[in-house]
């Protein structure tokens, strides 16, 4: 509910309305604490993949370090173009930019194992998927058609099941230890971190209101983070250590790690830019009706879906990850009932300062992966929930059950059994394991193709219907 004393209900259904500054910066900040931890993971996920060392001693403890920072620096400066705007770019719209975890079934098996030399083609993948993400902006409004519930679900449900693996192993312990046979490996020690991040989590979620609620996944984390202390997963000396071997500040490189420019990365992200860009869609249209009533306009539509590929383009040359708008913060706009573009920009000034700060990025290094774990345990659940929410809005009639079951069956499978694709060319085999992308290809073709009722869901007047009815679902 909104606060009276911010302004008048008129001003605060008003994008271009300016509270007080001191109502306008913690409401900016309250932005922040929303996304923080969704928008760091991925990068600590990427950095896992690609193999870095975690340790503060590590000679990769400086790249991880750098890729937290322009996690955080990059999803300010995304939050920027769409609330300050730069000429058609941006919607002039409270929307939150961060990094996309649609995009790491994409970024995983490029940087499997390969270190800092992984990630140049990983970098060129982002830099011209970012480019046509922002050409999409032209033909948005085009597309949609191309992309209904089916698809979309379907490929946001894919996305959480792709990761709820990570968050498993990273509450037993981490992909490294598991490799090196290491024997706290899924101790009980290590679950009782996840499981406290969990439990808090859960208990703020459903019990707490406001900003205790809002914030619950931070919170989680936090008093994971008191646990691990508490027991020894995490020592002083570390935390210590981290602190100490970052700097103080740092401006960000530009080509840090090269850029290398390979069909499966620019196929891979140029594919899922069209999935980003329709959840863009999404959020400006949740932002416009939760917060001032209406109907998004094309205009906004058009310059959030430019800033958007804009913003990911610009962090792929500095070493940031791509950006997509974030949906939680539609619901933290609905609940405060604030419209203001401007207490978002304050939310962004405030990513940016930290994203220069690389002791920022130090302490958040220093989050045990057993309680991180815990945190993605619930962040991954609640995409999958997502995808499974988007799902519900389509007509679950034996066409649609059809094309879905084999969409999934086809990127599931892939998922799971890479090897079953191992003699092909290593561009198709990236593409095709992913799993998204054959899985989100094969939707889209059936459901344009096939036609919009299967020959037996027609009975004639005389005829009896053949199998069993379906219940049409209750919502």
């Amino acid at each position: 509910m909104a606060d009276a004393s911010i302004g008048t209900p008129a001003q605060l259904r008003d994008p271009n309305y300016t509270p007080p500054m001191h109502k306008a910066i913690p409401l900016g900040i309250q932005h922040v604490l929303s996304m923080f931890v969704s928008n760091v993971t991925p990068a600590i996920i990427v950095a896992g993949a690609a193999g870095f060392g975690f340790g503060s001693n590590s000679p990769d403890f400086p790249e991880l370090l750098y890729l937290i920072q322009m996690s955080m620096l990059f999803a300010g400066v995304a939050t920027l173009l769409q609330t300050v705007t730069l000429g058609r770019v941006g919607a002039a719209l409270p929307i939150v930019q961060g990094t996309s975890f649609a995009f790491l079934p994409i970024m995983i098996p490029l940087v499997a194992g390969k270190g800092v030399d992984g990630l140049a083609a990983l970098y060129g993948g982002i830099v011209v998927g970012g480019l046509f993400h922002a050409c999409l902006g032209l033909v948005i409004g085009r597309i949609r058609f191309a992309l209904p519930p089916l698809v979309t679900g379907l490929v946001v449900t894919l996305i959480g099941l792709a990761l709820v693996q990570v968050g498993i192993q990273y509450a037993a312990g981490g992909v490294p230890a598991k490799a090196a046979g290491a024997a706290e490996y899924g101790s009980a020690l290590n679950w009782s971190a996840a499981g406290v991040v969990i439990l808090v989590t859960l208990a703020l979620k459903f019990f707490a209101r406001g900003m205790l609620a809002v914030s619950a996944v931070l919170l989680g984390l936090l008093a994971g983070y008191a646990y691990a202390m508490a027991v020894g997963i995490l020592t002083p000396e570390a935390v210590a250590g981290s602190w100490n071997n970052a700097a103080a500040f740092a401006l960000p490189d530009p080509f840090r790690y090269g850029i290398d420019f390979t069909v499966a990365a620019i196929l891979g992200f140029c594919l899922m830019a069209f999935v980003s860009a329709v959840e863009t869609v999404g959020d400006v249209s949740g932002i416009t009706k939760g917060g001032a009533g209406r109907e998004a306009t094309d205009r906004e539509i058009e310059g959030a879906t430019y800033a958007d590929g804009l913003g990911t383009a610009l962090a792929g040359v500095f070493g940031g990850l791509p950006n997509t708008s974030f949906s939680q913060n539609v619901g933290l706009i609905a609940m405060t009932g604030v419209m203001s573009r401007h207490v978002v920009t304050c939310g962004a000034i405030f990513l940016i300062i930290c994203g220069l700060v690389p002791k920022v990025g130090g302490v958040i290094r220093t989050v045990p992966i057993e309680v991180l774990g815990g945190g993605v345990i619930v962040m991954f659940g609640m995409v999958v929930a997502a995808g499974v929410s988007m799902l519900a809005d389509v007509d679950w009639n034996r066409r649609n059950m059809v094309i879905f079951a084999v969409s999934l069956s086809l990127g599931l499978g892939l998922q799971l059994e890479p090897e079953a694709v191992q003699y092909l060319p290593e561009t198709a085999r990236v593409l095709l394991t992913s799993g998204l992308l054959p899985a989100a290809f094969l939707a889209i073709v059936l459901n344009l193709l096939l036609p919009r009722t299967l020959a037996d869901e027609a009975p004639t007047p005389t005829a009896k219907p053949r199998g069993l009815p379906l219940e049409t679902p209750r919502h």
